[in-house]
């Protein structure tokens, strides 16, 4: 794979991981306090205990590490925004940030390696390229836990499907 096909999936990435949450964020707006923050057997808990974290590892973890900036070191289940419609913002807004990382990498740092420290503590390398799909797919596997709460609850939510950003890119 070339860097610049690699840069195309990564920008790809980096669009349905935006894209996704949106929609997911959309589903849960409809959805009433009770059982947005009840304990539905997610790993961090609730619907909002599992965005929190999301915010938490895209916007105070990983993406100051690409920048290289000093990351949060706050526990993985912390709440770090309460309100639901804030959360919801702020989710958004981090998510947007990745299409504009990616787009900013040229090919010297796509072959760059990630150097970082785990909030346990241990210092860590991997590809650039490794570390921006797993941001993401750190995300899509959270996001598919909490449409698995949803479904248990009763609750409807959109496709978040990949090809559903591409037929929508392609329309």
């Amino acid at each position: 794979m070339t860097a610049s096909s690699t840069k195309d999936i990564l920008a790809q990435m980096a669009r349905y991981h935006a894209w996704a949450t949106e929609g997911l964020l959309a589903s849960i707006a409809l959805i009433p306090d009770e059982p947005y923050r009840k304990p539905c057997g997610l790993f961090f808990g609730s619907i909002h205990g599992t965005l929190n974290h999301l915010l938490l590892t895209d916007s105070q973890i990983w993406l100051p590490r690409f920048k290289s900036e000093p990351a949060a070191s706050l526990p993985l289940d912390a709440e770090v925004e309460h309100d639901r419609a804030a959360l919801a913002a702020r989710l958004v807004a981090a998510t947007a940030r990745w299409p504009e990382h990616v787009a900013g990498l040229d090919e010297a740092a796509l072959a760059e390696d990630l150097r970082y420290t785990m909030t346990t503590g241990q210092p860590r390398v991997l590809p650039r390229p490794a570390a921006l799909l797993h941001v993401f797919n750190h995300a899509t596997h959270h996001r598919g836990q909490i449409t698995a709460g949803m479904t248990m609850l009763g609750l409807e939510f959109q496709p978040l499907d990949l090809p559903y950003l591409v037929f929508s890119e392609l329309a």
